[in-house]
């Protein structure tokens, strides 16, 4: 954080003496340019603390673990899990079979007359 901060110090006063260079002479090319160039350069450093910030964040957010909502602990059916079989990947491994429940008989079908 103090490469961030160094960089944000020289970087703030630098656009800060060219603005001031430029205030004073709008009409010179070379302070425009260097204007723009320290503008940059603010927004490179800028761009770098945003994403120090995200990453923190981030780090936060992932620190604590999510909880699993009722509706998805709850074994509802009898189904397996999509996660069930990650153990058995192995060569010759039996596959889950899922059971289901009986088939309906077909009505007998009337003579035609």
């Amino acid at each position: 954080m103090d490469d961030i901060q160094t960089r944000l110090k020289e970087t703030s006063q630098n656009c800060l003496v060219a603005h001031e260079a430029w205030d004073s002479k709008k009409q010179d090319k070379k302070a425009q340019e260097e204007l723009h160039s320290a503008i940059h350069e603010l927004r490179k450093v800028s761009s770098r603390l945003e994403i120090d910030l995200a990453v923190s964040e981030r780090e936060k957010v992932t620190a604590k673990p999510l909880p699993i909502p009722s509706h998805k602990s709850s074994n509802k059916g009898a189904g397996a899990s999509i996660l069930d079989d990650v153990g058995s990947a192995e060569i010759g491994s039996q596959p889950i079979i899922q059971k289901s429940a009986p088939r309906r008989r077909r009505a007998p079908r009337k003579p035609q007359s």
